[in-house]
């Protein structure tokens, strides 16, 4: 099975009505007579592919590395699993329809997906502007590991305005060429709120007056894709750890990167040589998973604003940090309204009485699971500061926002009042 001659199995529109994505996770890109006529694309687990004849070999190596006609155009058929693979294949097809981005590609990881995309257009003595708080993995990676092959990286905090973005890129030219700007929004675990459309014209500005663009990548898994839309709003990539919401069930782990053709060929090539691709049955996971992905996201969301609304109510709960809860009067209020569609169903809370509180707390949970990750089928509780973001210092946890009592709770699709009931006694141990 190949992508090219798909015909209608590659149609997005019915008698000019243009269908939904969740309609098109179930059969785009797969033609079942390619495959005996089955209703579910096969895992195709193989390592490589036959060639028809020495001159297709020829061609598809060509086409694979840029030396046919100059293009970067991905192969014209399948070669081996560490370039392309039909489950890979169809499931970026599908990926790309809810950013409605020209291409996708998939990663063994979302660190994966971020590192890729970095290596494909960061250089020596170049500089990466980004918010923090990030991912603690991404925090580490621009702090700790990219400044060793002299990149630097120069952060702004996420809910800063667009005049101290400016002051910062400002600085961070100074330095040198700039070479993506990367942001996370939702901030992790905060929810404070990065402007994606300033952040797309600041790069339009860099492009006109230095001639050239440095990618605006965002870290979209909080929210995305069904509630923020990073391309339609002037960004270059949409990266996701598809082990979060898209995956959705705690059972994988995954990455992806969508945007137009031109960029994502580019880390295409870099990801054939570093090998960071999924594998086979990820794939075929996956697009299970996409095919209910907005029914449970939707159910999570449910749940996720009537469990905030019990927390903000306790006495031992100091903030709750919830999108759903923004003001008028809040600096975020406006963008929230802008950028995104629904609140999404991650967020922290601060209990009251610190780590030691919050241990109490987190030791006491009998329906929520302690655990790092997000956006499963099940709730999940963890303590960023010493967990996924121990990494940093104090002095950066606190000029960030993330303290000691800070609990991030991600709500699944359970029964919320069960949810409620097993915070509650958990908050009255605490």
């Amino acid at each position: 099975m190949k992508k090219h001659g798909l015909g209608s199995y590659r149609k997005r529109e019915v008698a000019g009505h243009r269908l939904s994505p969740e309609t098109l996770m179930m059969g785009y890109g797969y033609d079942p007579h390619l495959s005996e006529g089955a209703l579910k694309v096969p895992v195709f687990q193989t390592s490589t592919f036959v060639f028809r004849t020495a001159q297709d070999g020829k061609d598809f190596f060509a086409a694979m590395a840029g030396r046919r006609d100059g293009s970067n155009e991905p192969p014209p058929g399948l070669i081996y699993s560490r370039f392309n693979n039909p489950d890979l294949e169809v499931l970026e097809d599908r990926l790309a329809l809810w950013e409605d981005g020209e291409a996708a590609l998939v990663f063994s990881s979302g660190m994966a997906a971020i590192s890729t995309a970095l290596w494909a257009v960061v250089r020596p003595g170049e500089v990466i502007v980004h918010s923090e708080p990030l991912y603690g993995g991404t925090q580490t990676l621009l702090q700790n590991f990219l400044p060793q092959f002299r990149v630097g990286a120069v952060g702004f905090p996420a809910g800063a305005r667009p005049e101290e973005i400016d002051r910062v890129v400002a600085a961070a030219r100074a330095q040198g060429r700039i070479a993506a700007i990367f942001v996370e929004t939702p901030a992790n675990p905060t929810n404070s709120l990065v402007d994606l459309a300033h952040c797309a014209a600041v790069a339009r500005r860099i492009e006109a007056e230095d001639g050239y663009r440095p990618p605006v990548m965002v870290d979209n898994t909080f929210l995305g894709p069904l509630w923020q839309h990073p391309l339609a709003l002037g960004c270059d990539l949409a990266i996701y750890s598809l082990t979060k919401y898209v995956g959705g069930h705690s059972d994988l782990v995954a990455g992806s990167v969508v945007g137009a053709r031109g960029l994502i060929d580019r880390i295409r090539k870099v990801r054939s040589s570093l090998g960071t691709i999924t594998e086979p049955y990820t794939g075929w996971l996956l697009m299970r998973s996409l095919e209910t992905l907005k029914l449970r996201m939707t159910a999570a969301m449910n749940n996720a604003r009537t469990v905030a609304e019990f927390l903000r109510r306790h006495r031992k709960v100091a903030a709750v940090h919830y999108l759903g809860f923004l003001q008028p009067d809040h600096a975020d209020y406006a963008l929230y309204r802008r950028q995104c569609e629904a609140p999404g169903s991650t967020f922290s809370f601060e209990v009251v009485g610190g780590e030691a509180a919050a241990f109490r707390a987190l030791d006491a949970l009998q329906v929520v699971k302690l655990a790092v990750s997000l956006g499963g089928t099940e709730s999940l509780a963890s303590h960023p500061a010493s967990t996924t973001h121990s990494g940093l210092t104090p002095d950066t946890l606190e000029r960030i926002g993330i303290t000691p009592g800070m609990i991030r709770l991600s709500v699944g699709i359970e029964n919320a009042d069960d949810l409620i009931a097993d915070l509650g006694q958990a908050l009255a141990v605490g």
